[in-house]
């Protein structure tokens, strides 16, 4: 699973999800990207998942790049456990995505292929996606 070796501050507090990306929205490295149409916190069991989704799929040919880190730590407290008494602890890691930000890239597999190890992958993240190319400049 992903998450950060060190962080500053072990609790952090909820934020927006307001706005669209304006990093990371382009299709940078690989061919092929997936690229989030809606704002979530997308946990590191969801990243790996849709990971192993897409390489099992290709059976591990070509190339993939995860864009995506999860760097925000969720706090959680225990079941029926009083109001008060301060924050809970943190219980796993997400990545804030915004619309527009392309999760994972994909090179070195054909595009039909690309596309559907793409599907494979989505159903296994909670926002709505959609199959982008890397704009020839």
């Amino acid at each position: 699973m992903l998450m950060p070796k060190r962080v500053k501050y072990r609790r952090v507090q909820r934020g927006r999800l307001t706005g669209k990306a304006t990093r990371g929205n382009t299709v940078s490295n690989g061919e092929f990207g997936l690229q989030a149409t809606e704002p979530a916190w997308i946990t590191s069991n969801q990243i790996e998942a849709a990971r192993i989704a897409m390489t099992r799929y290709v059976k591990r040919g070509g190339k993939v790049w995860i864009k995506i880190f999860p760097d925000k730590p969720v706090t959680e407290k225990p079941a029926e456990t009083r109001m008060g008494s301060g924050k809970g602890s943190p219980e796993y890691w997400v990545a804030v995505v915004k619309p527009g930000r392309v999760m994972f890239e994909m090179a070195g597999v054909t595009e039909e292929q690309a596309r559907e190890a793409m599907r494979l992958a989505s159903h296994k993240l909670p926002v709505k996606c959609k199959f982008v190319k890397k704009e020839e400049a």
